[in-house]
């Protein structure tokens, strides 16, 4: 099996006063998912399901985020999950909190021999 990245999205999520890391991480999810449109699935008769789909999420305190949450999130396919040291955090002196930026990529990989019917 081959795996080909057919689909590469951005996005960028926040939790503006709960400091709260997994919706940051969830919202920034959903801003690349709702970016995409995947028309080519039907088009190839790929059942969902067979997608790789690979997330990354950069927030500063990566085990502060619920990775079965953020895969559970998502609505088709075999979803791995990596958080590692990145977004923003941007503190809030007036009331000791703190706004978090996550950032996130969402990569789509398909067997496309398989699905094409090269193999």
């Amino acid at each position: 099996m081959s795996l080909k990245r057919v689909i590469l999205e951005m996005g960028h999520g926040n939790d503006m006063h709960g400091g709260d890391y997994t919706k940051a991480a969830l919202r920034a999810v959903q801003d690349c998912i709702h970016h995409s449109s995947l028309p080519f699935l039907r088009t190839l008769g790929v059942e969902p399901k067979t997608m790789q789909i690979e997330v990354t999420i950069g927030v500063q305190q990566p085990e502060k985020v619920d990775k079965a949450a953020i895969a559970a999130s998502l609505p088709h396919g075999q979803v791995t999950v990596k958080v590692v040291k990145g977004g923003l955090d941007v503190p809030d002196e007036e009331r000791g909190g703190v706004s978090v930026v996550a950032m996130a990529g969402v990569a789509v990989r398909l067997d496309l021999e398989a699905h094409l019917g090269l193999a």
